[in-house]
C-alpha cells in the first residue's frame, strides 16, 4: 500500500529547535520523529511512501535514503516553492496513482492508530476521502459528522460566530485516506486539503470521518514535543517495528 508524509514545512512554531533541523528530524527517544512515523506505517502494511521536501531536504534524504533500511520503498518530491498539502499531493500524483486507496499523514503527527481499521472503514463506505478525527477544543478545524460517519460540514479556521454555531467536538487529525480518483479533483498550484478540498467534498456525500482510537499528538510546540517523548518512553504510544 502507498502513503504520503508531508515533510516540506519549516516548523517555525518550534523556534530554535527547527532553525537548522527539519521538524520531522527532531529527536524522539534517540530516533528522528519521521522514523517513528515510517516505522508505524510499515507495521500497518504501507511499503511505498512518498515524502515531500523543501527545507533542508538533504538532511532527510541523507538519513533515510531509499527506505530499504526500514523495509520500505521511499520516494521523494521536492518543492522549490511550498505547495500546501493539496498541492503537495498533486505534485506527487504520478507516484501515488494506482488501484488502491492511499494514506496521507502530516509529518509532525505521531500516532499508533490502527490504520487497517481506517482503511476498512474507507473501503466499506466507498468514500472519496476518510478523515481520522479526534476531539480537541479550539482546533483549526471543526468536523460535523452524521451517525453513519458521513461528514455533513467541514469548517477550516472558522470565525467565532461559526465556531459557536457548530455543534461538534470533532476536529481534523492530519491523517486521511484518499481514493485514487481524488488525485483528479485537486486544484493546481498552491492549495491545502482542509481549506480548498475537504469543504467542497461534503456535497458529494463521500467525505467520511472515523474517530481516533489510539494515541495521537501533533508536535507543534516544545510542550507537545516533550509530551510525545514521554508517551513513547512510557509506551503510552505503542509504535513497534522500529
Amino acid at each position: 500500500m502507498k502513503a504520503m508524509v508531508f515533510c516540506a514545512g519549516y516548523g517555525s512554531r518550534l523556534g530554535d529547535l527547527t532553525r537548522e533541523t527539519p521538524k520531522p528530524m527532531l529527536d524522539l527517544c534517540g530516533r528522528p520523529m519521521l522514523e517513528w512515523i515510517l516505522a508505524h506505517l510499515r507495521t500497518q502494511g504501507f511499503d511505498e511512501v512518498v515524502v515531500n521536501l523543501h527545507f533542508k531536504p538533504e538532511i532527510i534524504r541523507g538519513h533515510f535514503g531509499d527506505g530499504s533500511r526500514l523495509g520500505m520503498r521511499l520516494r521523494y518530491t521536492e518543492e522549490p516553492q511550498l505547495l500546501g498539502t493539496a498541492g503537495g499531493v498533486r505534485n506527487a500524483a504520478s507516484l501515488l496513482r494506482g488501484d488502491e486507496p492511499f494514506l496521507v499523514q502530516y509529518g509532525d503527527v505521531v500516532t499508533d492508530q490502527d490504520f487497517g481499521a481506517l482503511m476498512h472503514f474507507h473501503r466499506e463506505r466507498s468514500a472519496l476521502v476518510t478523515l481520522l478525527v479526534h476531539q480537541r477544543a479550539k482546533s483549526n478545524s471543526i468536523v460535523m459528522i452524521a451517525e453513519d460517519g458521513r461528514v455533513t460540514s467541514f469548517l477550516e479556521r472558522p470565525d467565532e460566530v461559526s465556531r459557536r454555531a457548530a455543534d461538534s467536538p470533532w476536529v481534523n487529525s492530519g491523517i486521511c485516506v484518499c481514493a485514487p480518483e481524488v488525485l483528479n479533483l485537486l486544484p493546481e498550484g498552491v492549495a491545502d486539503l482542509p481549506r480548498d478540498v475537504f469543504p467542497k467534498l461534503v456535497a458529494s456525500g463521500r467525505l467520511f470521518a472515523m474517530p481516533l482510537s489510539g494515541f495521537r499528538c501533533a508536535v507543534d510546540s516544545p510542550e507537545r514535543l516533550a509530551l510525545v517523548r514521554s508517551a513513547l518512553a512510557e509506551k503510552r504510544c505503542n509504535i513497534t517495528g522500529r
